[in-house]
């Protein structure tokens, strides 16, 4: 079926709720999405495709075909729709993967038993402690357990092993008992096991009581050395609970949600807390969405088709689309209240700020970047309004000693670093004097002429995601003009400085944004405003340097601007042509025998 027809199907839809089934040509179910007015939302996808994303062209590409469920409101029209896509996983629909499977600790058997995580039980001889669903808690478990009774997570196979090399470097910082040293005998490892089962399987409080016991015993017994080690597990158990508290909500259950957006990828962040403490976390690499708002809808609503247990609150790193639709869906999946929060200060929004950081994390990671990195593009295109991280910063900035050699210098920053590769310097052209927005208006043309004009393999021919001018607000005017000229949609923002040079603001065209507050993106700015300086700065001085050298040239009789630069081409510097022969310098290039002369007597008399 061609666009036109399927248009033609869409518009005679009735305008009531329901869901839709897009199909391709081998009649297998693409995209399904529910509508308060199926007429209005079907027929959108056909016809002019200008604000579309990419990937709803793309998925239109590929619809040969639509069916229709009519509902008999937007509420029943969802739980419709939450119910076929868990059934058919649809291609373009935002899908979670659950991996989420049955873990278990596991406690092998022998004179040296190990504790790890695993995920079946396929071991008839060791013992498990389990089925847990989160694999984040066992594994945390299992690493805690480790270190507090300094248990070896080496593969060195005991007793094969025992007393016959020297210890690694956790033996050495005391982080292990070293058993392949022979500093624990088997007795007083197979004991310090024990223990450290009673932990996994009793808690901190029960271990305790029972170390407290032992302690009490050999102290008693006047064994100082073992009472010791009592005390110092103790202490690294009290010091996990202390540690544990720094993430944790006054609160007996709550989920915390974020959603960071990158250029190619986005990631969803999950944090799960119970009694206070944080017990699960999750995320999920997936495509870049177009919005935050409808993306959020969809993902939690996916979240929880595949989770049973739903909270009684529910944290949020932004706005939901159509959030009240699906409170009620929660709630009724549920059965109880469900309270939906859009943090704003306290302990709340601190822990969506690290909901925040660790989705920053992973997509950074998948991106092969730093996190802090990408935490500081997330935060200036929050600041500034852009409706992604920004990739690929140019910048701009204007330097000249009182209007003379006035250049400007450009410089690029790729995923919040410097690409000097793609640097440029423009030698200003189209006037004499100080006047720095018309020469940033003159270079901003030139730039933009290079993107229309230039091959292919040109660094010029990368478009920039955002423009950051050393200036205010008179320096974005001057460019704002040559992005619409130029017909462009690239958004462009000034630097500004206080007394001291450091920056102050970010300025736009209308007024000026506060930027000191907002630390990652206040760092990021400040090095961009520092290199972009540096670098303007740098060509300036070297073409004042080549500049102050060709006017004293110019004071000899029948050398001019031309004729100076040609000498200093050849030669390099001034001592040069001050040691040069006048043969030497009848050598070079449109100066003559007379002028050659002219050169060496007036720098040899």
């Amino acid at each position: 079926m061609t666009e036109k027809e399927l248009r033609k199907k869409a518009m005679a839809l009735p305008l009531t709720p329901g869901v839709y089934i897009m199909k391709n040509k081998d009649k297998k179910i693409i995209y399904i999405g529910k509508a308060k007015a199926l007429k209005n939302r079907v027929s959108s996808y056909f016809g002019s495709h200008a604000n579309h994303s990419m990937k709803v062209i793309r998925m239109v590409e590929n619809v040969d075909d639509f069916d229709y469920i009519l509902c008999d409101s937007e509420f029943e029209a969802l739980v419709l729709e939450c119910s076929l896509i868990k059934q058919h996983r649809p291609k373009y629909n935002i899908l979670l993967k659950d991996d989420k499977g049955y873990n278990y600790i596991k406690v092998t058997k022998g004179d040296f038993p190990r504790i790890q995580e695993c995920y079946r039980m396929d071991d008839e001889t060791a013992e498990y402690i389990g089925p847990f669903i989160s694999n984040f808690s066992v594994k945390n478990a299992v690493e805690e357990t480790l270190k507090i009774f300094k248990l070896p997570r080496c593969n060195k196979q005991f007793p094969r092993d025992y007393g016959k090399s020297r210890p690694c470097l956790n033996g050495f910082m005391g982080l292990c008992s070293a058993p392949c040293h022979g500093d624990i005998t088997q007795a007083e490892y197979a004991a310090t096991v024990k223990d450290a089962v009673s932990f996994l399987k009793g808690g901190s409080k029960k271990a305790v009581a029972e170390l407290q016991e032992k302690m009490t015993q050999y102290s008693e017994a006047l064994e100082f050395e073992k009472a010791a080690k009592m005390r110092d597990r103790i202490k690294a158990i009290k010091n996990l609970e202390e540690r544990q508290k720094v993430v944790s909500i006054n609160v007996p259950e709550e989920d915390v949600f974020a959603l960071v957006n990158g250029n190619k990828k986005a990631c969803f962040d999950v944090l799960r807390f119970q009694n206070g403490r944080l017990t699960d976390s999750e995320h999920w690499l997936i495509d870049s969405v177009d919005s935050l708002p409808e993306a959020r809808f969809e993902l939690i609503e996916r979240y929880y088709s595949m989770r049973s247990r739903i909270p009684s609150r529910i944290a949020v790193d932004g706005d939901i689309a159509e959030e009240e639709l699906l409170h009620r869906h929660l709630e009724t999946l549920r059965g109880k209240r469900v309270e939906l929060l859009h943090p704003q200060k306290g302990e709340h929004l601190a822990i969506v700020n690290m909901c925040i950081k660790n989705a920053n994390e992973h997509l950074a990671q998948q991106q092969g970047r730093l996190g802090k990195e990408l935490a500081a593009l997330e935060e200036l295109a929050s600041l500034l309004g852009l409706p992604k991280p920004p990739e690929y910063i140019e910048s701009y900035d204007i330097s000249h000693t009182f209007g003379a050699d006035n250049v400007a210098g450009m410089v690029v920053f790729h995923n919040g670093r410097p690409m000097k590769k793609a640097y440029k310097r423009f030698s200003i052209k189209g006037f004499d004097g100080q006047n720095d927005v018309g020469s940033m208006n003159e270079v901003l043309t030139r730039r933009f002429k290079h993107y229309y004009e230039d091959e292919e393999d040109s660094t010029f021919k990368q478009l920039p995601d955002l423009i950051l001018l050393d200036g205010g607000e008179p320096q974005v005017k001057a460019v704002l003009p040559v992005i619409r000229q130029m017909k462009l949609e690239v958004p462009v923002f000034g630097m500004v400085k206080d007394s001291k040079h450091r920056t102050r603001a970010i300025a736009y065209d209308g007024g000026e944004i506060a930027i000191n507050s907002h630390r990652s993106a206040f760092t990021l700015v400040s090095v961009i405003q520092e290199e972009v300086h540096r670098f303007a700065i740098t060509y300036h001085h070297k073409k004042h340097q080549k500049s102050s050298f060709s006017s004293g040239l110019m004071r000899i009789e029948g050398i001019g601007e031309k004729k100076a630069k040609a000498l200093l081409k050849q030669f390099k510097t001034v001592t040069a042509i001050k040691a040069a022969s006048a043969e030497e310098l009848a050598s070079v290039p449109g100066v003559s025998r007379k002028n050659a002369e002219a050169i060496f007597n007036y720098y040899n008399s």
